[in-house]
C-alpha cells in the first residue's frame, strides 16, 4: 500500500502556519501604524494650517486699537449758545413776587410757599428780642414800683461791692433799692398751734433779735410736747439791710448754710451742691427781720399786690421765693387787736412750706403772727403773747 506525499502529515506544517500568522500580525501593525502616520500628518498639516491666522494677529490688534481708541470729548451743549452769566446784573433781572432771600432763611420755607403765603403788613421795625434774665431778675424787675399818692422814697446807695459772680445779676434785673432802718433788740413770746393729721396741739416761740454795731444775732426756738426746732441766722448790717453770713436749723443735730461773700456762693455743712449767692439772699430766718427794716424805714412804699423777691436759703438748699403784700388788716392777739400787714409767700416747689407772716407796727413791724403750712397740709400758728428785753 502506497502513501501519498500530500497526505502525509508533516513538521514544518505548524512553523508555516505560525509564520504566517507572524507576517499577517506585522503586516497589521505596519497598517496600523502607517494609517496613524496619515492621521498624524493631517494633524500636522491642519494645525500648520492655522499658524497664518495666528500671524495675522498684529492685524487683528491694530484694527483693535483703531476702534476702541478714546473719542475726543464732544464739546459741551453750552459751547453752542454764547455762555451766559450764572447770575444778572441787577438791572435786567426782572422782580420776583417772593419775599426776599434773608426771610427765605429765616423761616426755612421753600420760595414756593412763601409765594403762595399772603404778605404780612408791616408793623414797624423789630428790634432783636432781649436775652433770657434769671427768674430772681424777673422777679425784682416786678417788685420795682412807684410808691403811692406821689411819694417818693429816695434810694438807698450800696458802696459795698457785689461778690464775685454777682454783678451781671445786679446789673441785669434792676434790683429794687429800698430804705431800712433796723428794729432794735427784743425778745419776744408767741403762742399758738400746732396740727399734725387730725391732732391739734399747743406750740410755743421764742424770737430772740439782737444787734450790736453792725453785728447781728438772730434766734426763734419752737417747741412741741418736749421737742424743739432751733434756727439761728448771724451776719452783718450793711446799705441793703441784714447781709447773713451763716443760717443754722437743728432738731437733733443742726445743719448750717455758710454765706461765702467774697466768693459769691452759698455752702451747705449737709454736701449739698453750693448755689449762687445775689444781694436779695436772706435765710428763713433773717428775711423776718429785713422785712421789718423795710417796713420801718418807709411803710406807705409797700401797697396791696406788690411782690417782693427774695433768694430764700434753708439748711440744705436755696431757691427763689416771692412775698406779695397783703391788705394791712387788725389782728386779735391777747384779747386785743394789734394792726398788721400780712404777707405771704407762696411755694415755689412743690415740697416748700407755704409762709404768712404780719408785721405790727406796734413791734416795730417784727412779726405779731406766723404760720407755716407744709405740703401735707401740716401746720404751725403761732401770734404774739408778750416782749421783754432782750
Amino acid at each position: 500500500m502506497m502513501h501519498r506525499p500530500d497526505l502525509q502529515s508533516s513538521p514544518d506544517a505548524p512553523r508555516r502556519t505560525f509564520g504566517s500568522q507572524v507576517r499577517a500580525f506585522a503586516i497589521l501593525i505596519l497598517s496600523v501604524i502607517g494609517l496613524h502616520a496619515l492621521v498624524l500628518q493631517g494633524l500636522a498639516q491642519a494645525l500648520t494650517g492655522v499658524q497664518p491666522v495666528a500671524a495675522t494677529g498684529p492685524v487683528f490688534t491694530a484694527r483693535t486699537l483703531v476702534l476702541d481708541a478714546p473719542r475726543p470729548p464732544e464739546p459741551p451743549l453750552a459751547v453752542a449758545e454764547p455762555p451766559q452769566p450764572l447770575v444778572q446784573p441787577q438791572a435786567l433781572r426782572p422782580p420776583k413776587p417772593s419775599p426776599p432771600a434773608a426771610q427765605t432763611a429765616e423761616t426755612g420755607l421753600p420760595d414756593t410757599a412763601l409765594r403762595d403765603s399772603p404778605a404780612p403788613e408791616p408793623t414797624g421795625p423789630q428790634s432783636a428780642p432781649d436775652p433770657v434774665s434769671p427768674p430772681l431778675s424777673l422777679l425784682a424787675q416786678r417788685a420795682v414800683e412807684a410808691p403811692t399818692h406821689g411819694q417818693t422814697s429816695p434810694a438807698t446807695p450800696n458802696p459795698s461791692p457785689a461778690p464775685a459772680g454777682v454783678a451781671a445779676v445786679t446789673a441785669s434785673a434792676g434790683q429794687p433799692d429800698y430804705d431800712y432802718q433796723v428794729p432794735g433788740p427784743a425778745r419776744l413770746k408767741y403762742k399758738g398751734s400746732g396740727t399734725k393729721g387730725i391732732l391739734s396741739l399747743p406750740v410755743s416761740a421764742e424770737l430772740l433779735w439782737t444787734r450790736e454795731g453792725r453785728s447781728y444775732d438772730a434766734r426763734l426756738e419752737l417747741g412741741l410736747l418736749g421737742f424743739s426746732r432751733v434756727q439761728t441766722s448771724k451776719g452783718v448790717i450793711g446799705p441793703r439791710g441784714l447781709e447773713p453770713l451763716r443760717f443754722g436749723d437743728k432738731t437733733r443735730s443742726e445743719e448750717a448754710a455758710h454765706f461765702q461773700r467774697a466768693k459769691g456762693i452759698v455752702s451747705f455743712s449737709a454736701n449739698g451742691p453750693d448755689a449762687p449767692l445775689t444781694p436779695l439772699a436772706q435765710d428763713l430766718l433773717s428775711v423776718y427781720m429785713q422785712l421789718a427794716s423795710m417796713w420801718s424805714a418807709n411803710p406807705q412804699r409797700f401797697r396791696p399786690g406788690m411782690q417782693l423777691p427774695f433768694q430764700l436759703v434753708e439748711k440744705h438748699r436755696s431757691g427763689n421765693r416771692m412775698f406779695t403784700v397783703g391788705a394791712t388788716e387788725p389782728l386779735k392777739v391777747q384779747g386785743r387787736e394789734m394792726v398788721a400787714t400780712r404777707l405771704v409767700c407762696e411755694p415755689s416747689l412743690d415740697y416748700d412750706n407755704r409762709v404768712e407772716v404780719w408785721l405790727a407796727p406796734a413791734l416795730e413791724f417784727l412779726p405779731a403772727r406766723i404760720r407755716m403750712t407744709q405740703a401735707n397740709g401740716d401746720e404751725v400758728d403761732i401770734f404774739w403773747n408778750s416782749s421783754e428785753k432782750p
